[in-house]
């Protein structure tokens, strides 16, 4: 029970550290906030999935979900101090594991591609934050304190410390923890980008081409002009006459 309690104090401190809105103390967290509502109902069932008991487990968080619109399968596992802001529509599926100090947005989903068995949805390492909308789909592997973009669809591992967004999700940076002494700072580093590769070299391409272009238009005609005789025909022909149609009839 004391175990259970320092849990659910650290969840209110994980809220309070990271919510600007959550300011009017803990009975309000407590009372209002859904992601807090959704974790300790998994708390609560996971145990009892983890024993093989029938049902219950599934009930328990099919509530959770009618009041705070969050899914959580209890077979999933969560770290610790894990934070769902506002929380609607986010779904974690049945072998999804995520690590501690994560974070996820509204309508994130952890979820499969598939009717497989055995681990099929993603794994989440240590402080994850991802975006308002994302999807990530499969057991793919988001390194420590990667960054997935809102309306991200992450089909493949993401490194740690990069951020990832798009369609399917591809790093645009990389984020390395700062080798000062503080160690709280971060700073980024740009790291290879495939689409913004191709839109660089097309217009590498483009400026090429213009510079010829203007090149070739700058350049005075080599092409002599020919003379007005020589443009007409050597034997001009001469229309014949028509002749008259008569139409009398007699």
């Amino acid at each position: 029970m004391l175990r259970l309690l320092a849990r659910m104090r650290e969840d209110i401190r994980a809220v309070k550290d990271r919510d600007p809105a959550a300011r009017n103390g803990t009975l309000e967290i407590m009372l209002t906030t859904p992601g807090l509502h959704a974790q300790w109902a998994y708390r609560l069932a996971h145990p009892l999935w983890l024993r093989r008991v029938p049902l219950l487990p599934r009930l328990i968080s099919h509530y959770a979900r009618f009041l705070s619109g969050i899914e959580i399968h209890p077979g999933a596992t969560i770290g610790r101090r894990f934070f769902i802001d506002h929380g609607m529509g986010v779904v974690i599926g049945e072998t999804a594991e995520i690590g501690d100090d994560v974070s996820l947005f509204q309508g994130v989903t952890l979820g499969g591609t598939g009717k497989e068995r055995g681990k099929r949805h993603p794994t989440l390492g240590n402080g994850v934050t991802v975006g308002v909308g994302a999807h990530i789909l499969g057991a793919v592997q988001i390194g420590d304190g990667a960054k997935i973009g809102g309306g991200a669809v992450v089909l493949r591992d993401v490194p740690p410390y990069t951020t990832a967004v798009g369609v399917p999700a591809h790093a645009t940076t990389r984020l390395r923890p700062n080798d000062c002494a503080d160690g709280g700072n971060r700073r980024v580093h740009r790291i290879a980008d495939p689409a913004q590769e191709q839109v660089d070299t097309l217009r590498q391409q483009v400026a090429a081409l213009a510079a010829r272009l203007a090149a070739l238009e700058s350049r005075p005609s080599e092409i002599p002009e020919r003379p007005k005789s020589a443009l007409a025909p050597d034997h001009a022909r001469t229309p014949e006459p028509v002749a008259a149609f008569s139409s009398d009839c007699k």
